[in-house]
């Protein structure tokens, strides 16, 4: 005989706890998608900060030595930054800042990457109540 506690009416199960489709918190506050950012970009800084110093310092080495620098800098600096931004807002709180952050000011970029469909209206917003 099959219970019907534990399922809704919809058929989903209603005991299941909601953190379970959050992604884990990897390192210094970061979620995995959250350290690929901040790892990516602090990659790139160091290989750009890099390449001129291993050309003024004739060697090669210090292209990937500024780049490892950068990714502990980066994430050292990067979490701590992210984590007390994201501090007692919503889990997809930076996913959602970014895209409207994209939309605002890079209209082309952001239609590609899903923000075109988040309301960016400014202005005043009013409720009318009707009389009876």
């Amino acid at each position: 005989m099959e219970s019907t506690q534990d399922n809704a009416s919809d058929g989903t199960v209603a005991f299941l706890p909601h953190r379970l489709n959050r992604q884990p918190i990897v390192v210094r506050g970061l979620t995995a998608d959250e350290l690929w950012i901040c790892t990516g970009l602090s990659a790139t800084a160091g290989l750009g900060l890099g390449i001129p110093l291993g050309w003024f310092t004739e060697s090669i080495a210090m292209i990937p030595t500024t780049m490892v620098l950068s990714i502990a800098a980066g994430l050292f600096i990067g979490g701590g930054l992210l984590r007390r931004q994201k501090r007692g807002r919503p889990e997809t709180w930076f996913y959602r800042h970014t895209q409207w952050w994209l939309a605002s000011r890079y209209s082309s970029l952001a239609h590609l990457l899903g923000a075109g469909e988040l309301i960016t209206r400014s202005g005043f917003w009013a409720t009318r109540r009707g009389g009876a």
